[in-house]
């Protein structure tokens, strides 16, 4: 039986950190793009998809920053 390689990498799980910031963002950042939305006229849908990345990328970085602070203070 061949044997089988094992890592045991130090520092952060870069992987865990991009799973985590995508379900938080769509778990936090669809709502509050949603209610964002109702405070603006969005006549297009060209309109409607630049608000959701103007709104949007700032809550992805923010999210990714925080899942990555958290997964280094944890590593």
């Amino acid at each position: 039986m061949p044997a089988r390689e094992t890592t045991n990498p130090d520092g952060v799980d870069f992987g865990w950190v991009m799973q985590v910031t995508f379900v938080a963002t769509i778990v936090v950042g669809a709502p509050v793009v949603a209610v964002l939305s109702t405070t603006t006229e969005l006549a297009s849908w060209t309109e409607r998809a630049l608000f959701a990345v103007r709104v949007g990328a700032p809550i992805w970085f923010c999210t990714s920053i925080a899942a990555y602070l958290y997964a280094r203070r944890e590593a």
